[in-house]
Formats: C-alpha cells, structure tokens, sequence
C-alpha cells in the first residue's frame, strides 16, 4: 500500500518525488528507463532543451545547482527573431542554458531519495477506486502489475491519461504537434532562433545550435497537413542560407497551449496534476520546465500538513500559477498578430545590433 503513486518522471514527477519522498511512500512509473546508461528502450522527449529564465529562478528556489555535464555547447545569450510574415529580422538578448534534455531528467531521477520505489520502463493502464483509496495498473517488461495507493499524482504531460480519466468535463488546452528534427551542423550559431510565419503556424518555430547539430521543430496545428508544413518552413529557411542536408532523427510530441484559465485544472478528490497535465505551460513560448517545478513545489508544499484537505491548499498555492497564464495570454497577441508585431520589431525596442 502506497501513499501516493505518481505517474511520469518528468521535471514535475522526479521534483515531487525528491521532496516527498522521505515523508510518504512512493511509487514512481515512467515509461523511459531513467536510470540505465544504455537502456533497452531509448526513448527521447522532443524538447529544444533551454532552460529560460523562470526555469533558472525556480532551480535556484529549490536550492540546487546544475552539473556542468548537463549544459552544452553554446550558451546563449541572444535570440535571433525572424518574421517571415513580415520580412523583418531583430536580435534580442535573452539569456538562456543549453541543456541536454535526457541527461537534465536523469539528473533529477537521480537526486531523489532511495525511499522512492521507482518503476521505469513502465506503461499506466488505468486506475480503480477501492476502499481508501485507488488501485493502479501498469505494464512492466509485458507484465501487468497493480498497486494500492492513497493518492494518485498525474505528471504524465500533455496528453495525460490522468486528466483525461477525471476530467472529461472540463475544458481541455489547445493541443499542438511539435515536430523537430536534429542535423549535422559544423560550424557554431551563437544564438536561439526564433521564427514567425502565418502560413506555417499561427505558434511559432525555433532553431537550436547543439555542440555540432542544429536543432529545427515547429509547433504546428494537427490534422493541418502538418508534415507539408514542416517542409515548406524548411524549404523557406533554405533559402535564408541554412543547410539541412544531413539529417541525424525525427522527434514528435504533442504542446498544450492553454489560452483560457479553465483550462488549467489541478484535479479532483484523491487525484492531483501537476505541470503540462494540468495546463501548466507557457502560452506564448510553450516553455514548460518552470511551471512542472513550480506546480509540484506547490504540491509538495499542500502535502506537508498531510493528506486531508491537501488539494484544497494546493489550489490556494497555484493561483499564482494561473495568474502568470493570463499575463502570458494577454501578452500573446503582440507576439502572434502579425500587424501588432510589426509595429514592435520595427521600433526596435530592446533590440540589439
């Protein structure tokens, strides 16, 4: 019998179990084997792998440091902003880690107590309600397996079966398909790309500069011929001066882009979420890192004083939380509309040359 079973060992999911995990007993599954130097079933997030600023401040919040083994080359300090709507181009400084994802998430995984039971490689079915709690069922090596838990924890992303399990009434983020692909790039990009275009998205796309590969996705609209998408974009930027000859993998993934505050839902009963499972990610940017160590400190937090009652604290904790999305969403439209854009790239404010 467990206290609480947390599902997905993302930022949120290892950040929750590191700072419960020696109060409660714990049961953490994720499908990727986080702990193998060579596991059996490799298994990558599609992120771009920037840790921005909230993500810096919440790292410190938490008291840690990242090892130097994490970051790669180079660090960036400019964005390279590129409206191709609009034919206008501007640099900005930003200030940003470039991080390898996999070995960010193995770090966390690695920090958190022995006491946590933890079961990688591990597929969630489904859940029933029992007697005092719920009962888990999940998939090990072609086993099926169950556990009995008090409370369930869904940090399982932006299609989570969590969510979707208890919250079928409630009003679900737009969902985006980020499609990126890594390719050989020999010589060095100083800075994160950027890039605006109406007829490929109505999000945007980035460039990544990673030791020597060159990182390009897109956040597009599914079921909107989104492959054709990707390729135009590519064919767009070729003709910018970029190479994309040689390409290493294709990664996918679904975003969740919350844009209205009902969207953002922290569970029900004996059932919490925390980071994109809840709709906890930025609308504009689509930068996820912060808001998973934010929503699962606040959680941990709601879980000090014990079980009962601790959801209720949990939504008094995150209304900051919802109140960063609707600065986020109203900061939107001068990102996103086209003509309001303009007027800002044009004025050149902050901009460097």
């Amino acid at each position: 019998m467990y206290d609480i079973v947390i599902v997905g060992s993302g930022p949120a999911g290892a950040n929750l179990a590191r700072l419960i995990g020696n109060k409660y007993k714990v049961l953490l599954i994720d499908k990727r084997d986080l702990e193998n130097n060579n596991p059996k079933n490799l298994i990558n997030k599609c992120c771009g792998g920037l840790l921005a600023p909230d993500a810096q401040k919440m790292i410190a919040k938490l008291g840690l440091g990242i090892p130097k083994d994490i970051l790669v080359n180079p660090q960036l300090f400019a964005v390279r902003t590129i409206d191709l709507t609009n034919h206008l181009e501007r640099l900005y400084q930003r200030f940003y880690f470039n991080i390898d994802r996999e070995k960010f998430d193995r770090w966390l995984v690695s920090i958190i107590p022995a006491t946590v039971d933890k079961r990688f490689n591990s597929i969630f079915k489904n859940y029933a309600e029992i007697p005092g709690g719920y009962e888990v069922k999940y998939v090990y090596e072609g086993q099926e397996l169950s556990a009995k838990t008090r409370v369930i924890i869904g940090a399982d992303g932006a299609i989570s079966k969590i969510r979707k399990s208890i919250g079928k009434d409630i009003n679900i983020p737009e969902k985006y398909i980020s499609i990126q692909e890594w390719f050989e790039c020999p010589f060095p990009i100083p800075y994160f790309t950027a890039i605006f275009d109406e007829e490929i998205s109505d999000f945007y796309s980035w460039i990544i500069p990673k030791e020597n590969y060159l990182l390009l996705g897109a956040a597009l609209r599914p079921r909107e011929n989104t492959r054709e998408k990707y390729d135009i974009l590519k064919a767009k930027l070729t003709q910018l001066g970029y190479n994309f000859d040689k390409k290493i993998k294709t990664e996918g993934a679904y975003i969740n882009r919350p844009n209205q505050l009902s969207q953002f839902y922290l569970g029900r009963d004996g059932i919490a979420l925390v980071g994109e499972a809840a709709g906890a990610i930025s609308p504009s940017s689509a930068e996820g890192i912060s808001y998973a160590l934010k929503s699962s400190l606040y959680l941990a937090e709601s879980l000090e004083d014990g079980m009962d009652g601790f959801l209720d604290r949990y939504k008094q904790k995150a209304k900051d939380i919802k109140l960063n999305l609707l600065i986020k969403n109203l900061k939107s439209p001068a990102m996103y509309h086209p003509f309001l854009r303009k007027l800002a790239m044009k004025s050149g404010l902050q901009s460097i040359k």
